[in-house]
């Protein structure tokens, strides 16, 4: 089959009867790119179709050919107009527009001839779109005036189809224009070669004080791509002081010795550059800063300090400043000597700028309270030590108490060594200073203790062979004291010792020889009984008188033997 010519289709369409599928089909497609459009949503059976043909509405009811394909042929451009090497055929009979302009939105329709007497037409509405060049805000305020309606700038979107539609934002909130503090006026420009569209936006913005470092943008949206959002800008908002506040800046506790400076800070922008500091009385200018400092303050620096505005002196701020210090005073302190039973009453003194807190201490031993001694021990002596705190100040104070006194013998004891050769003697003792312990007896000397609170404590060894007093005497230079025990000889002891057991041994052999005795004698008795019966019984047998006689005297020798036999038990 040979290509048709153009005169032979219309021949054709004026012949048969033609169709055109109702409803318009919209395709999209992108400013500059490539567009495909399909005929009959891509649902052309080309093994049936004789010939498709692509055709554009040029306006006022006027047709213009694009291209042509017959079964089996080659595709055939027919335009010679503006289109001409932009259109071309893709599968399905699509047809292919390159560097799609805003002068392609018409309609497009593709003409299929199935047989020689059905022909369809499907139109194609085409609309060509374009997202902006970019958001660009420019002419920008150098400052905004707080309630003050001020141009604060334009925003533009370039190039762009459908004209872009433009959103301001303060800190990523839409701003919506309400007459008073916020006016937002937008026009449009439209290039004549291109026809793109500009669109710009101009913001007039009431600023408030809480608008200080705010960040406002502008937006807009494409249906085709996501938002676009601007980058971001601040303005300087300008306002005048209406609060001052006096800051010092020291270290955590300000003490003597130390420096600080006051800063003066003020709520105006731009801040006031010239301060007036009033220093207890004295007033100080300073200019192009918004700092005093004073150096090596000390107690008499506390007090109230102020600072105001040299163009406005009725604004001002105050501020009480306190310098710590701390003195303490123990009375008496250092290296201090009391007589045993003497009254003592430390009297700590405290000067400060403020609650303080006392500890004390022993030997280097927490105490629980301030010594206070209405009679004093020998164990009283020690390094007494108080420590006051304030904050980071610390203060210590402390005195060496010595008691003294004439020593005193507490307890004078003795007892046998462990292997019974020989006696422990004990003396303890109390004084101040130190006593000296002698001993009335040479003896060997086992232990003494440390010297501490005015205590001692001394054993020696000694083995006396006869009965002795022994004295224990403790001296000082205040005086001596002397203690007396007695002690028993060491083999007097071992002989009683040993005597003891020999008496136990004699009483118990009397006590054997006196029951033997008793039993012997109660035998003997009991052997003279049966003799004695045997006779009487002979007798008996001749005169009944005679037996009778005899039972009265069996009877009496019967208790006779029964008394002995008690006595012998005993």
């Amino acid at each position: 089959m040979h290509l048709l010519s153009a005169s032979c289709v219309c021949a054709l369409v004026i012949s048969v009867l033609l169709r055109q599928v109702s409803g318009l089909v919209t395709v999209i497609g992108l400013y500059g790119e490539t567009l495909e459009i399909p005929c009959n949503n891509g649902a052309v059976n080309t093994e049936d179709t004789l010939i498709t043909k692509w055709k554009y509405d040029k306006g006022e009811g006027l047709p213009g050919d694009l291209l042509v394909k017959g079964r089996d042929q080659n595709v055939s451009i027919m335009t010679t107009d503006e289109y001409k090497g932009r259109v071309s055929m893709a599968a399905k009979s699509s047809l292919l527009l390159s560097a799609a302009k805003l002068s392609d939105q018409r309609t497009f329709t593709c003409m299929v001839v199935s047989d020689i007497t059905d022909i369809t037409e499907y139109p194609v509405n085409v609309v060509i779109q374009k997202t902006p060049e970019g958001l660009e805000i420019s002419d920008k305020a150098e400052k905004l005036e707080i309630g003050k309606l001020t141009k604060l700038a334009k925003c533009v979107a370039k190039d762009s189809n459908p004209a872009a539609e433009i959103t301001w934002l303060k800190n990523n909130t839409t701003l919506k224009a309400d007459g008073k503090g916020i006016s937002i006026q937008a026009s449009l420009l439209v290039n004549d070669v291109t026809g793109l569209s500009t669109t710009s936006s101009v913001l007039e913005y009431s600023a408030q004080k809480e608008d200080t470092d705010a960040v406002f943008t502008c937006s807009t949206k494409n249906t085709l791509a996501a938002g676009i959002v601007s980058s971001p800008v601040t303005f300087s908002i300008t306002y005048s002081t209406e609060n001052l506040i006096l800051q010092v800046t020291a270290q955590d506790s300000l003490v003597e010795g130390d420096s600080m400076t006051l800063k003066c800070v003020a709520d105006g922008n731009p801040a006031p550059t010239a301060f007036n500091f009033h220093l207890k009385g004295e007033m100080v200018k300073v200019e192009n800063d918004d700092t005093y400092t004073i150096t090596n303050v000390s107690r008499n620096t506390t007090g109230e300090y102020k600072c105001s505005l040299v163009d406005d002196p009725a604004m001002e701020a105050s501020k009480a400043i306190t310098v710590n210090y701390l003195d303490i005073n123990l009375i008496p302190s250092g290296n201090i000597v009391k007589s045993a039973g003497e009254a003592l009453h430390p009297n700590l003194k405290i000067d400060s700028s403020g609650d303080t807190k006392v500890s004390w201490t022993k030997d280097n031993v927490k105490l629980d309270k301030e010594p206070k001694f209405a009679k004093l021990t020998f164990a009283d002596s020690g390094l007494y030590e108080c420590e006051v705190t304030l904050g980071l100040l610390n203060q210590k104070a402390s005195l060496e108490l010595t008691v003294e006194g004439i020593p005193v013998i507490t307890e004078l004891t003795k007892k046998r060594g462990e292997d019974g050769t020989h006696e422990e003697l004990i003396c303890k003792a109390e004084g101040s200073p130190k006593p000296a312990v002698s001993w009335s007896i040479n003896g060997t000397l086992i232990d003494e203790s440390p010297f501490v609170n005015g205590k001692i404590t001394q054993k020696i060894r000694v083995v006396p062979i006869e009965n002795l007093t022994v004295s224990c005497t403790v001296s000082n230079e205040l005086g001596v004291a002397t203690k007396t025990i007695n002690v028993s000889s060491i083999i007097e002891e071992v002989r009683m010792d040993k005597k003891a057991p020999t008496d136990e041994n004699d009483q118990t052999k009397l006590v054997v020889g006196v029951v033997v005795a008793l039993i012997v004698a109660t035998l003997v008795l009991g052997l003279a009984y049966l003799v004695y019966v045997k006779k009487f019984k002979q007798g008996s047998w001749k005169t009944g008188e005679k037996e009778n006689g005899s039972s009265e005297e069996e009877k009496k020798l019967e208790e006779k033997v029964e008394e002995n036999s008690q006595k012998a038990e005993v």
